[in-house]
């Protein structure tokens, strides 16, 4: 498995910039580029990447995707006066040429594919190209919207070229919609495109009706172009989040892409002047890290656009440490999507019904048309004009905290962690006395048995320094998982954690108290627990992996996913007890998500005869590669029925189960 993140940047391409008056274009700055390198800097980034030199993109790169009369015409423009360049640029829609323009943009796709490269040859694991101009709404034979040749789109088909990929997920979240990319492989099944963009039902820029959720490609390209419309201003985190675990990652896993590549755009953030969104630099840590569990960790990060540049900065540097590996910070804001998200999310939904095989049985959609102009008009009434760079000096303050010196602790006798991966660090064991005295005082109503009690030592000692933030993660083998639980989440609350996840693979004997709401306990097993009802903070969810693959991506991103992050844990506790009814794969699927939450502090107790698994999470805990998930296998009729009624049972208490208009 490859390691590494590389990083991608020359100054040369600050060069190209805007030489006469023109308000549509003066927000596309040189600082973009120079500013987020600087803020990389300061956070000390830049140094933990590797080096990738940018190079020039060659004519024959180009014409992968662009006709030659484009490249001639950018070609051309070398050597003009300033007169014939603004000729020239009024040509286009929001395009400006600079005598630098056609070196700078053939160093963006140089850049660009320099990272395909370096990723897909193993050099490194994933990586970002700081790049411009950019690139998502350029076309075949125009410059449109600051961008001159599409260097994802270029980056796609030279992947597919150079090393036979045949199947490339392409996110755009920048605000405004890629309808480039859209025009280049709306008719091809090999590249899955999905964009979201601010709308206003095509009252905003570039104003097409080819950027509504009913564009879902063509030929045989049907079901692979993917738009979601954000139909008003203001959507903030939680309506991010919406659309990943209800529209994007279920059909990312079921398409299983072999690349992935972000046109990341990060006007979509709090402050920028053409997105006008509240999203907080944070979601853009939760949006990488959902993206890094996919083609193998294969991930590369190309910038498009953002405009607010104290915005643009943080939100790339957010990026660069989620690609690092660093834990992710806790999400800010409440956790509930507006209306008009969960509009626009259903409309997605309905359209792409009959492409995906995860929304077979997900029964008949009612599409909305829309009343959410009146919302959006009621929400631009409501932004509050507030000073962004100074909001997000203190929010960064807030939300960032010291990386713990040991990422992954395990406990045990001197040898046994050769069998765990190499970066797994061994903590010493609690001695009998000290265990003695803790369960005595605390947990002898738990605890009444002596072999019981030694069981516990090397499981309180990981918690123990995961409590102090001495260690992200840990994970430890127990005779007895449910007991081992009980007690780690009973001593978590004790120590002064307010919010404590709990989920829970197979049978689990003792129920904790949950009614004060400090924990929140799923437990998956088989079989509905005779005289166990679910409550808001105890749900039961009865799954049976399927013996064929992994169909539990269902239950994870439709269901455990959207009730933890309504909740926001500040820990989470994994546990594997006994007549588990999920495969390695499905829990291995489990912890790599939930490492989102809690500042990804996960403590996985796993039975002591599931070597092999403790192995798998242990893998996924680490972050040294991604867990194998298995083949995807579709949800039957009756386990999408069963999540559907604990959506419908759930989602007024957890809003992030809204993925319907029906509230």
């Amino acid at each position: 498995m490859a390691s590494g993140t590389a990083l991608i940047y020359d100054e040369e391409m600050t060069t190209h910039k805007l030489l006469w008056i023109d308000p549509f274009c003066d927000i596309e700055v040189p600082e973009r580029l120079s500013s987020s390198y600087e803020q990389l800097k300061l956070y000390h980034l830049v140094e933990r990447c590797v080096h990738v030199p940018a190079r020039e993109g060659s004519e024959e790169e180009i014409l992968l995707v662009h006709s030659l009369e484009h490249l001639e015409v950018a070609k051309s423009t070398q050597t003009m006066n300033e007169e014939e360049l603004k000729r020239v640029s009024e040509n286009y829609d929001a395009f400006f040429f600079h005598p630098s323009t056609y070196r700078c943009a053939k160093l963006a796709v140089g850049a660009t594919l320099q990272l395909v490269d370096a990723v897909m040859a193993g050099r490194v694991r994933n990586g970002m190209a700081l790049v411009r101009p950019p690139g998502h709404h350029s076309q075949r034979n125009a410059a449109n919207g600051f961008c001159l040749f599409n260097n994802v789109a270029i980056a796609a088909e030279y992947a597919k070229l150079k090393y036979g990929l045949q199947k490339i997920l392409i996110v755009d979240w920048d605000v405004h919609h890629g309808q480039g990319t859209q025009y280049i492989f709306e008719e091809d099944p090999s590249v899955l495109y999905f964009s979201w963009h601010r709308y206003e039902h095509q009252e905003f820029w570039p104003s097409l009706k080819e950027s509504d959720y009913d564009a879902v490609g063509l030929g045989k390209g049907k079901g692979f172009n993917v738009n979601l419309p954000w139909n008003k201003v203001g959507m903030g985190n939680s309506d991010y989040l919406a659309a990943f675990f209800h529209v994007l990652l279920p059909m990312a896993f079921e398409f299983d892409p072999e690349l992935v590549i972000v046109s990341s755009g990060y006007d979509s953030g709090i402050g920028d002047p053409e997105g006008q969104m509240n999203a907080t630099p944070e979601v853009f840590a939760h949006l990488t890290h959902f993206l890094m569990q996919l083609a193998n960790g294969k991930l590369c990060v190309i910038l498009e656009g953002g405009y607010h540049l104290k915005s643009l900065g943080e939100s790339v540097c957010m990026t660069v440490k989620t690609l690092l590996g660093d834990p992710v910070p806790q999400i800010t804001g409440e956790m509930a999507p507006c209306l008009s998200a969960v509009e626009s999310i259903q409309n997605v939904r309905a359209a792409h019904k009959p492409y995906w095989k995860w929304l077979a049985y997900e029964g008949s959609f009612s599409l909305f048309k829309q009343m959410s102009w009146i919302n959006g008009f009621i929400q631009k009434l409501k932004i509050i004009k507030i000073n962004t760079k100074r909001f997000l000096e203190l929010h960064m303050k807030n939300i960032l905290f010291p990386v713990p010196p040991i990422k992954t602790a395990t406990a045990g006798s001197e040898g046994s962690e050769h069998l765990l991966p190499e970066h797994v660090q061994l903590v010493k064991e609690m001695d009998k006395t000290e265990i003695k005295a803790l369960v005595s005082g605390f947990y002898a109503d738990l605890v009444k048995e002596d072999k019981t009690l030694l069981s516990l030592g090397s499981m309180l000692a990981i918690l123990e320094k995961i409590l102090k933030k001495e260690v992200c993660n840990g994970i430890a083998a127990s005779p007895t998982a449910a007991l081992s639980a009980a007690v780690a989440l009973r001593h978590a609350v004790r120590f002064g954690f307010q919010r404590v996840l709990c989920v829970f693979v197979g049978d689990m004997q003792i129920i904790p108290n949950t009614e004060d709401g400090k924990m929140l306990i799923i437990n998956i097993c088989e079989k509905e627990q005779s005289g166990k009802t679910s409550c808001k903070h105890c749900i039961s969810l009865n799954w049976k992996e399927d013996a064929e693959g992994n169909d539990f991506f269902t239950a994870v991103l439709g269901f455990i996913l959207p009730v933890a992050y309504s909740y926001q844990p500040n820990l989470t506790v994994i546990a594997v007890g006994p007549n588990r009814s999920l495969g390695i794969s499905g829990i291995s699927l489990l912890v790599a998500l939930l490492q989102g939450l809690a500042e990804s502090r996960i403590f996985a107790v796993i039975e002591d005869t599931e070597m092999s698994l403790m192995q798998s999470v242990a893998k996924a805990l680490v972050g040294a590669s991604t867990p194998p998930f298995g083949i995807y296998v579709p949800p039957t009729q009756e386990k999408v029925n069963k999540i559907k009624a604990l959506r419908d049972q759930f989602q007024q208490e957890w809003k992030m189960l809204q993925c319907s208009g029906k509230l």
